[in-house]
């Protein structure tokens, strides 16, 4: 197979990689499931935006306290000030945006934020946008996806990328010739007992990276979400109570009822607070009282959440919900610059499994979304801008094909690898 670019992955990010490419090279792009099974259809939130020019500092600090200073001050900077034109673009390709009468964005707010900066499509922000970026792409005739497809292996030599073993959803195993490939592969969620992340999101760019010596970055650093949907029955995936519920006025609540924490800290140190309480108070499980939150919002800003809590008994008008951490999202991974470029030629990654350092140690709520988006539309531009690039079809043809005889197993060697690292264990 040949194709000019390809791009493992059909979240916010891959989409939005391949809607800025020149529309006369061929992309393909791969994903491992469904195109609606990635985790940019579930973010619930919002994403982040410069709302005017007095709240740069303001951002630019509340990102940085959230990442303990640990970020990468540029990118941070690239990534707040490509905000507002973002919100342009996606308005212009018809993500609605929730708005007053008066047709102005509404702001919400979540922990860590120190003003409302979130736009926001009820809680179902995610699907909202990258929904429309899907429905974008399959409009193009220069790009196709391929669904239920799984990257194997990278073709590389000397340290340059020339394209990817790939299998294909009828089970046969094939070589792709590209002048790019862009990791766009999502989280490590699929290596955690308790996740909000899709099962089969296993971090299958950091382990094809770590197999072909590709720089890493922040590999130990996963972030916890404090507020999932407790339940005892075996569950595909944890469901996400959104951080913007308690920006809203929700609270937390120990086993008799009392306080015990503020709710807006940032996530690492909520969650913290919550597990320590749970070993106080012997329990699997705190409660969140969404009740303070009037009726009308929760319908209309919450709908999802609210019908998912009824769905499980739970009616949030009138009691607490049982809430408990679990893995949410991935600050590490392939190092990239500020153009999302690896350590490898011809080799780029965007989205959850990059690295640019703007997350830090801890990632801000909300800021994902606009993370994944701005810097998924530098590669593209950084793959315009460098051109065509010459192919080695014979190195390709000569690529040895018997290394993926047993492919089960290589998947589970590959996770264990990935689950080994992001834990800091070194013996991999």
């Amino acid at each position: 197979m040949k194709t000019d670019i390809l791009i493992v992955g059909s979240g916010c990010s891959g989409l939005y990689c391949a809607l800025h490419l020149p529309k006369d090279k061929q992309v393909t792009i791969i994903t491992k499931s469904d195109c609606e099974s990635s985790d940019s259809f579930l973010a619930q939130g919002g994403m982040c935006t410069l709302t005017c020019e007095e709240d740069f500092d303001s951002f630019m600090q509340d990102t940085l306290e959230a990442g303990h200073h640990e970020n990468d001050k540029k990118s941070v900077e690239i990534m707040i000030r490509s905000s507002q034109s973002l919100v342009e673009e996606l308005t212009e390709l018809g993500v609605d945006f929730q708005r007053d009468w008066y047709g102005n964005l509404i702001y919400t707010k979540e922990g860590a934020h120190s003003t409302n900066r979130i736009v926001f499509h009820k809680d179902m922000t995610g699907a909202e946008i990258t929904g429309h970026l899907l429905e974008e792409a399959r409009k193009r005739d220069n790009i196709t996806i391929l669904e239920y497809t799984t990257l194997i292996d990278l073709i590389e030599k000397d340290n340059t990328c020339y394209g990817a073993v790939i299998q294909l959803s009828d089970g046969r195993v094939a070589k792709v010739a590209a002048q790019y490939v862009v990791l766009a592969t999502g989280g490590v969620g699929g290596v955690y007992q308790h996740s909000t992340n899709f099962r089969h999101l296993t971090g299958d760019g950091i382990a094809v990276a770590i197999k072909h010596g590709v720089e890493l970055r922040n590999i130990t650093y996963v972030q916890i979400h404090p507020t999932t949907l407790y339940t005892k029955e075996p569950t595909e995936r944890s469901f996400l109570i959104s951080e913007s519920m308690r920006g809203e006025g929700a609270k937390l609540y120990d086993k008799n009822g009392n306080r015990f924490v503020n709710e807006l800290l940032p996530r690492d140190l909520l969650t913290k607070a919550i597990l320590e309480q749970m070993e106080k108070d012997g329990t699997e499980f705190v409660w969140e009282d969404l009740r303070s939150i009037p009726m009308e919002e929760l319908r209309s800003h919450f709908p999802n959440i609210v019908s998912h809590c009824e769905k499980m008994g739970y009616n949030v008008m009138e009691e607490c919900i049982p809430v408990v951490p679990a893995q949410h999202y991935f600050m590490g991974g392939i190092r990239v610059n500020y153009e999302s470029k690896t350590s490898m030629e011809r080799l780029y990654a965007v989205g959850e499994t990059a690295c640019n350092g703007v997350h830090g140690r801890n990632r801000l709520a909300s800021n994902s979304l606009l993370e994944s988006l701005v810097f998924a539309k530098r590669a593209a531009e950084d793959i315009a801008r460098t051109g065509s690039q010459p192919q080695d079809e014979t190195f390709i043809e000569q690529w040895p094909m018997g290394t993926y005889e047993d492919l089960d197993k290589l998947r589970d060697e590959y996770m264990d690898i990935v689950e080994h690292k992001v834990k800091g264990e070194e013996n991999v």
